[in-house]
């Protein structure tokens, strides 16, 4: 009986595509289902988990406690957007009308962020804001003000943190939205007597409307899970949706319960990832 041969074309895609998709499925397909297994699970005695369905972790979320940090999360994640977009647009516009001589330096120092570890760039602004540091010795020294200014360890110092951690999430897709604008649309409108604010809101905002819908995700999402931020900034007194799931595994050790505000982080996104296919294209955010 003669064998059956393997397609060429088959073994050719299953070269270029198996370790990829090995990866995703050992690395975050199993992690994921694993997390959604472990939330249905009782908490063990001394922490950890007992394979035993249940849906108290889910009942607690929705305790009075942690719907208001949920909400309360919320609220800075949003707060970050709005001020992120407020600075990267401008920013983004500028960016996107400077000379190719000054544009790649620009774009360098948008990226160079990325290069350093944000929690230590974090480390080094609680130098600075501190009761004892650069700033209030300097307002103390020149005579502006007679004690320290509480700048740290408020939630205005989170959100501080959050903008400052995420600007660069939300300029890089901006950019790329405001530099694919038709410039003659601006023409046209500016030519049939739209003054310039008519033409940003009637011309300008609706084309760049896949660009900002991107970077709003890409800074609402880790902002909802960022608890370093909170950590270092809050100093423990500011308490968000990443600290209670970073606390709930290490030190209250009840699994099933961070794994079921993981979930409800997960399922955060997918709700931002199916607003936005109504808007623009998945690809945008890459």
């Amino acid at each position: 009986m003669k064998k059956r041969s393997l397609n060429p074309n088959f073994l050719r895609i299953l070269v270029m595509v198996g370790p990829s998709a090995l990866w995703l499925l050992l690395f975050l397909a199993v992690p994921l289902v694993y997390v959604v297994v472990m939330s249905f699970c009782t908490r063990g005695l001394y922490g950890g988990i007992q394979y035993q369905l249940s849906f108290a972790s889910y009942r607690s979320i929705f305790s009075s406690l942690y719907l208001k940090v949920t909400w309360k999360s919320l609220l800075m994640a949003f707060e970050t957007c709005v001020i992120c977009l407020l600075i990267s647009y401008p920013f983004s516009w500028f960016l996107s009308r400077v000379p190719k001589r000054h544009h790649g330096i620009l774009m360098l120092l948008v990226i160079l962020p990325f290069w350093v570890s944000a929690l230590l760039r974090l480390n080094g602004w609680s130098n600075i804001l501190r009761d004892s540091g650069i700033v209030n010795t300097l307002l103390i020294k020149t005579g502006i003000i007679k004690k320290p200014i509480t700048m740290m360890y408020t939630d205005g110092a989170v959100l501080f943190g959050m903008v400052y951690c995420m600007v660069p999430f939300m300029i890089l897709p901006l950019h790329t939205s405001i530099s694919k604008l038709d410039h003659s649309l601006i023409e046209a409108a500016m030519d049939l007597g739209a003054n310039r604010f008519r033409t940003f809101i009637r011309v300008i905002l609706p084309a760049t409307l896949p660009g900002i819908f991107a970077g709003t995700i890409q800074v609402f999402i880790p902002s909802l899970g960022a608890f370093f931020v909170a950590d270092v900034m809050g100093g423990g007194n500011s308490v968000y949706l990443g600290n209670l799931i970073q606390n709930q595994f290490l030190v209250a050790r009840n699994w099933p319960l961070g794994a079921a505000f993981s979930v409800l982080l997960i399922v955060f996104t997918l709700v931002m990832l199916r607003l936005y296919t109504r808007i623009g294209s998945l690809d945008d955010l890459a």
